[in-house]
């Protein structure tokens, strides 16, 4: 069996906090192996715990949700980080993708939901919640990237990436699927993106599903 996925929890509700923790000690493929009341705390916390799977909240008093996770990436936080929420405008969807989230999940999905929705995001899948997904394509349908002067010319084996990109697999995964190296993938990654006119895999992701 594996071991369990330690899990940093970020929220400035005591109460909140205390769900997750009965939610996780349920499940037992998950272990909390520590809580966070602020921004600030949360990313000393997970600096020194290095947990696989952190749990965010944007709307804490002082440092939000965003900021922190800016923060937690600049300082090389490598944590999967699964952003839990309220929030369901496109603005603040945008901003914590753009941030480093690795997955959007609202606060009031059912808890076996929201367990699934983790174990994929820990497995290398970008999540959003239920209906999220158009906000985030018309929010980039709104950017002036890329052209709509002319589609790109892609390559057979980029147009396989970009397909896998897509699904959310990550670039181990490509790589896996494909029968590459992961150097391999990450050339073909860089190619796209700078094809496409774009900054970021998420994008490239939502240029393939509504192409």
């Amino acid at each position: 069996m594996p071991p369990p996925v330690r899990v940093l929890v970020v929220d400035d509700h005591p109460l909140f906090r205390r769900g997750v923790l009965q939610l996780m000690a349920m499940e037992g493929g998950f272990e909390v192996v520590g809580e966070a009341s602020s921004g600030r705390e949360g990313i000393q916390l997970a600096l020194q715990l290095q947990p696989d799977l952190i749990l965010l909240d944007l709307n804490m008093e002082g440092m939000d949700g965003t900021e922190t996770l800016r923060a937690l990436r600049a300082a090389g936080c490598a944590a999967r980080v699964a952003v839990l929420t309220v929030s369901d405008q496109e603005q603040d969807l945008v901003a914590a993708l753009r941030a480093g989230a690795d997955g959007y999940l609202l606060k009031d999905t059912e808890p076996e939901d929201l367990l699934l929705q983790l174990q994929q995001i820990v497995g290398g899948r970008l999540i959003l919640a239920e209906g999220l997904s158009e906000h985030l394509a018309r929010a980039m349908r709104r950017t002036d990237e890329p052209s709509a002067a002319g589609q790109p010319r892609f390559t057979p084996r980029e147009r396989e990436v970009l397909d896998l990109i897509a699904e959310g697999l990550n670039n181990k995964q490509i790589a896996r699927r494909l029968d590459l190296s992961e150097g391999t993938v990450k050339v073909h990654v860089k190619h796209l993106l700078k094809k496409l006119g774009l900054r970021s895999r998420l994008e490239a992701a939502l240029w393939a599903v509504e192409q």
